[in-house]
């Protein structure tokens, strides 16, 4: 990489469109450095190495300097998703604060993301508070392209995932008269395209640019739509409720986002949030922003195939001085559970521990319920424990272990499975290595399902009490067999 590239801010890294933005600007050659409170959180990215990583805080100003030393542009993608108490002020506050400090050190430009709403209607508390952002950040004389943009289809983020949660489960959906507002959803794909385009653009000095996909959709016909490609029969059913809370209160009940995360994009649905001025195609022509139904596709196409990579990142983050023994999310319309233990032993070692499961090694702890299960698996139609594995020692990508395909490896570091055996979704199972020291590794065990309808959510919990017993067993087991190694 060249040190002539120009060298790229990007605060919110560590969050769901930072962390998607950041290896698409390596990718093209810039030069990247990321702002993070917590650098640890950022550990782990396929990227993390190709960027400059500094620790630093929008709301301490004397934290920014050493981040903005020699930056071109910014991009400014620090958002709460909460307003409680004074978040609201705190966020602005940020904002100001970062927008003098890049005054200061000669930033360019600051590209900053806010939502989509007209401003003649009343704008709930979340966008009043980032339109104020973007206000505070173009008091600082620094030129500002601010995108306003609606709900972002993309697996992962919030408001796709609620209504994916709503849609999944249940074949009659009862609905508030909200899902009949209309708005125009954006791909994360081409949301990315004009983040990535705005380094380039020749614009005026200060420019706020509406960005929305192809379509303009009522929530309805999004949630129809899901429905469609997934191949599920939905019935909606409008139902009158009191108050957006209540709704806030039964997302919380029918999915794992919570009631305050739920309620300002409940609240959302109150006003239309569709694209008024022509900007953005006079500034960006090259971008043809995709239709609605392709933008899930596209994101159930990276589900399906187990391909994201920055979600799956995400839901990996752990910080070595704060060590759960195992945590169970959902993210990204997945079901995750993972496990993890530190381990007195080198990490090839217990790389070569946990890619020993499978065949006449069995699984190390309760091996009859494999058993039992790869019987039930034969029942219905599927392939069983019968397989075993191609070499007693040695894994390669494509390789069957068991009812398991080998679909990632990388030596003394990880191994991924996905699962062969009949089930209501998609599943995997994930172990992971951190060298801690010589002689010392952290070991992270991560399963990982995408139920398919209320019969994948049902299996998932039915279930997990035994697969709780079976996942906690055999990480303690691999630990065990690192720390006395089978001898060849």
């Amino acid at each position: 990489m060249s040190a002539e590239q120009p060298l790229i801010l990007v605060t919110g890294a560590t969050g769901y469109v930072g962390g998607r933005l950041v290896p698409r600007l390596v990718s093209a050659g810039y030069r990247v450095r990321c702002l993070a409170r917590d650098p640890q959180r950022l550990q782990g990215r396929p990227w993390e190495s190709q960027v400059e990583i500094v620790a630093g805080d929008a709301l301490h100003p004397e934290s920014l300097a050493r981040a903005l030393a020699g930056v071109s542009m910014a991009y400014y993608l620090i958002h709460s998703l909460k307003m409680e108490n004074d978040d609201g002020e705190r966020e602005i506050l940020a904002a100001a604060n970062f927008g003098q400090a890049a005054r200061v050190a000669g930033v360019e430009r600051i590209i900053y993301m806010s939502g989509l709403g007209d401003p003649e209607t009343m704008l709930y508390e979340h966008i009043r508070c980032w339109r104020k952002s973007g206000e505070a950040l173009r008091q600082s004389g620094v030129q500002v392209i601010e995108f306003r943009a609606s709900m972002i289809v993309g697996s992962g983020s919030l408001a796709f995932e609620i209504m994916r949660y709503l849609t999944e489960r249940l074949p009659v959906v009862f609905c508030p008269p909200l899902v009949y507002t209309r708005a125009q959803p954006i791909a994360l794909a081409d949301m990315l395209d004009y983040l990535l385009a705005a380094l380039r653009v020749e614009a005026g000095a200060q420019e706020i640019v509406e960005v929305g996909g192809a379509d303009i959709l009522t929530y309805r016909e999004m949630m129809l739509c899901y429905a469609r490609l997934r191949g599920l029969k939905r019935i909606l059913i409008p139902l009158p409720v009191p108050t957006p809370l209540l709704f806030s209160k039964w997302i919380f009940i029918d999915s794992p986002v919570s009631a305050t995360l739920a309620r300002p994009h409940v609240l959302s649905l109150r006003y239309e949030n569709i694209v008024h001025s022509d900007l953005a195609r006079r500034l960006f022509p090259a971008i043809e922003p995709m239709k609605y139904c392709q933008a899930v596709q596209l994101a159930l196409d990276e589900l399906e195939a187990g391909l994201v990579e920055t979600t799956w990142s995400d839901a990996l983050s752990t910080t070595q001085g704060d060590l759960q023994p195992v945590r169970l999310v959902s993210y990204a319309g997945m079901l995750v559970e993972q496990r993890q233990i530190e381990v007195n032993a080198p990490a090839a070692q217990v790389f070569r521990a946990f890619t020993a499961l499978g065949g006449s090694r069995g699984w190390l702890y309760l091996n009859w319920v494999w058993q039992i299960r790869g019987v039930i698996d034969l029942i219905f139609g599927g392939v069983g424990l019968r397989r075993g594995r191609r070499s007693p020692d040695e894994v390669r990508i494509g390789d069957a272990l068991d009812f398991w395909r080998v679909e990632a490896v990388e030596p003394d570091r990880l191994l991924r499975l996905r699962a062969e055996m009949k089930v209501p979704g998609r599943a995997w199972l994930q172990f992971q290595v951190q060298p801690l020291g010589a002689n010392r590794s952290l070991l992270l065990q991560t399963a990982y399902f995408v139920p398919k309808g209320l019969a994948g959510i049902l299996y998932w919990y039915l279930l997990y009490p035994v697969h709780s017993l079976i996942f906690r067993g055999m990480i303690r087991r691999i630990a065990r067999g690192a720390t006395n190694p089978i001898k060849q």
